[in-house]
């Protein structure tokens, strides 16, 4: 599954700003069916979360648990502020038991 992080480099301390992840994922609900009728089975992404790790140790930051309803290559997004420089790392899960991560490092001016 390939993913994007969308979040600055660089943050000055204490400023809010934006993160988005956006990951690519067929998200089949198990409701369409193929153009001969048979049912295309169920591939959803189950759950989403983020821990910022920095010099004060791990922390979940973010996570959401998805469902049926998300459509195909979600686009999620959450606003954080930091007090030090540190890694955001996201992992997530599907139905069907893969699993996949990435990181993105911001560093605190």
């Amino acid at each position: 599954m390939a993913a994007r992080v969308i979040a600055p480099a660089k943050v000055a301390r204490n400023e809010v700003f934006q993160v988005r992840i956006l990951i690519g994922h067929v998200m089949e609900n198990g409701f369409r069916r193929t153009e001969e009728g048979q049912r295309i089975p169920a591939k959803l992404i189950r759950s989403v979360f983020c821990q910022l790790i920095d010099a004060s140790g791990e922390h979940q930051v973010f996570r959401a648990d998805l469902s049926s309803g998300v459509a195909a290559n979600p686009l999620l997004e959450f606003k954080l502020r930091l007090q030090q420089s540190g890694e955001l790392r996201f992992y997530w899960s599907d139905s069907d038991g893969e699993k996949d991560e990435i990181r993105h490092r911001i560093d605190v001016a």
